[in-house]
């Protein structure tokens, strides 16, 4: 294939898998090799997919992690909507009546902005948490991706109060080391809900960015109660929580 126009031979390698261009192809030759470590390439095959890419510049390492972190992007909380209950839910704190799984909308709350949310976790009285820590190596992120590249980690939690009674929210996400060391942290404020609060779906988020290399773990957690100690389940509810590695 060495008479082929360049352009034409990066045509025909787009329409090969990527996990064979990088563990194959590129060991072929060294016009292959210098091809897939290129630019133009990925710009292609991120264009065929469907995946935008008008942020990141135009070198072979950005746009080729740009094309597998896109591929990949994924939540990596399970269970956030409480539809296996607690499953896969760890270090869990049951204050007061324990944690529980309601319905959505729930007595004196509101519908959540997506449809496709059924359920919610809700609190009780006393300080009720749970966590998630997520092995990025298991999940497909390699150690030279997130020692080098670094790709964003994003960190989103939705919570809403009822409307006849007061309550506190609190998010806590750790980045840990091999060794569960921790490099990187975000904490919430104590958010408080006040009695007669009209019961919206309120959304949290933070990105971590260059977190430095060394980074294996991500440690999620969050939690609430309610404000008035009022027996049952009347403190704070959270759903549709998420983690995702983004370019």
């Amino acid at each position: 294939m060495e008479s082929l126009p360049e352009a034409v031979l990066i045509r025909i390698l787009a329409s090969i898998p990527a996990v064979d261009l990088v563990l194959a192809c590129r060991l072929v030759c060294c016009q292959w090799k210098n091809l897939v470590d290129g630019a133009a390439l990925w710009i292609l095959k991120c264009q065929q997919e469907g995946l935008a890419g008008a942020e990141c510049e135009e070198n072979a390492e950005n746009w080729q992690n740009f094309y597998f972190l896109s591929k990949r992007r994924k939540n990596l909380i399970k269970n956030p909507c409480g539809e296996e209950d607690l499953e896969h839910w760890g270090e869990v704190e049951n204050g007061g009546d324990g944690w529980k799984v309601e319905e959505l909308p729930g007595d004196f709350g509101k519908e959540f902005p997506s449809e496709e949310v059924h359920k919610y976790f809700v609190t009780s009285y006393e300080w009720c948490r749970k966590a998630q820590v997520i092995d990025l190596r298991a999940e497909g992120y390699w150690e030279e991706l997130m020692d080098t590249t670094q790709p964003k980690v994003v960190i989103k939690d939705w919570y809403a109060g009822r409307s006849d009674a007061g309550c506190l929210y609190e998010l806590c996400v750790k980045l840990l080391s091999e060794n569960e060391d921790v490099l990187a942290e975000y904490k919430s404020e104590t958010v408080a809900i006040p009695q007669d609060s009209d019961a919206n779906w309120t959304e949290i988020s933070h990105t971590f960015s260059n977190y430095g290399p060394g980074v294996r773990f991500v440690r999620f957690e969050h939690g609430g109660q309610d404000t008035l100690f009022w027996k049952g389940w009347y403190g704070v509810r959270v759903t549709n929580s998420s983690v995702t590695v983004e370019p």
